[in-house]
């Protein structure tokens, strides 16, 4: 467990061939958590007040988009068939849980020879690494969420964000949209950024070209530096990859930089059009959020399984 004092993302320890810096000895040896653990009992509570109409949105798109699948995956196979004369069930093939709305777990990217999340060098062992997807769904994720609304801000200046380029948001712009909503990010944030993408995909012609180039978050040290003194739980992004793909080798990766090292866990692919809908209408954009991973032990990633409560 960590201890109250969070250190600031420069005074934290750095691996020194890969000059980038971690958050294993702050939260502790054998930790399984990472910034998880800013979620207490205290500050779920305290998200709680954030629901105000009661009113829920899912953040899940279907689970056979986006389609084609993306990355090499191959699609879904459901067979909803009859058991008996009263019953029916279902049977899924080809399901990859991180294929669709999904968070990437620690056992997901390592950070080269350094291993992945706490410097655990193997994951095949879910029972010794403990890493597995497993350890969040027992305890749920749950608390203040914070929309970033990319999309209409850029809407509001007449401009978008391009479907198959690899358009960076800044950090300086999740700043500036957090500023334009009157938002302030909180130690334990779940922050959500919406970029429009899933829609502006499934919109394109059937007889397009396959996406080679997705936009996303800037993958650079200023990024992580920001999400890590905003002292957020999680990030999840409406994106495939939460940064830019295929990336910049000179900027670097920041799944290595918050999955492995700092322990910041990564939700990809959210449904964020209905939220954005109900935080424009309402003035508001900040609201619960809870979720529930799937209990797969040793699973690298898990469906979003996530609703908002504003």
């Amino acid at each position: 467990m960590m201890n109250d004092e969070v250190p600031d993302y420069d005074e934290l320890p750095r691996l020194e061939r890969l000059d980038l810096p971690y958050s294993w000895e702050f939260f502790g040896a054998g930790d399984q958590l990472g910034t998880l653990n800013h979620l207490t009992p205290e500050v779920v509570a305290a998200a709680a007040r954030s629901i105000v109409s009661g009113v829920t949105v899912g953040l899940s798109l279907p689970v056979d988009e986006p389609n084609p699948p993306l990355f090499g995956r191959e699609p879904i196979r459901h067979d909803h068939f009859e058991v008996d004369r009263n019953t029916w069930d279902d049977k899924i093939d080809n399901y990859f849980p991180q294929g669709s709305t999904q968070w990437d777990g620690f056992g997901h990217v390592r950070a080269r020879e350094f291993g992945f999340y706490g410097g655990v060098l193997d994951t095949n062992d879910p029972e010794q690494t403990a890493l597995g997807i497993e350890v969040w769904a027992r305890r749920g994720i749950a608390g203040r969420g914070v929309l970033l609304d990319v999309a209409a801000h850029l809407g509001a200046r007449g401009s978008s964000v391009p479907v198959d380029e690899e358009f960076v948001v800044t950090p300086e712009l999740l700043e500036e949209i957090a500023a334009a909503e009157g938002v302030e990010v909180r130690r334990g944030d779940i922050l959500l950024v919406r970029t429009g993408w899933p829609a502006a995909h499934a919109g394109r012609a059937s007889d397009a070209p396959p996406v080679t180039r997705i936009p996303g978050i800037h993958a650079g040290e200023a990024t992580a530096r920001l999400l890590w003194n905003w002292g957020i739980a999680a990030i999840a992004t409406d994106t495939p990859a939460v940064e830019p793909v295929p990336g910049d080798p000179a900027v670097g990766s920041l799944h290595r930089r918050l999955l492995p090292l700092l322990g910041i866990p990564l939700g990809e692919l959210f449904d964020l059009e209905r939220l954005s809908v109900a935080c424009r209408d309402t003035g508001r954009y900040d609201f619960f959020v809870a979720a529930a991973p799937l209990n797969l032990s040793g699973a690298a990633g898990s469906p979003g399984n996530a609703i908002a409560i504003l």
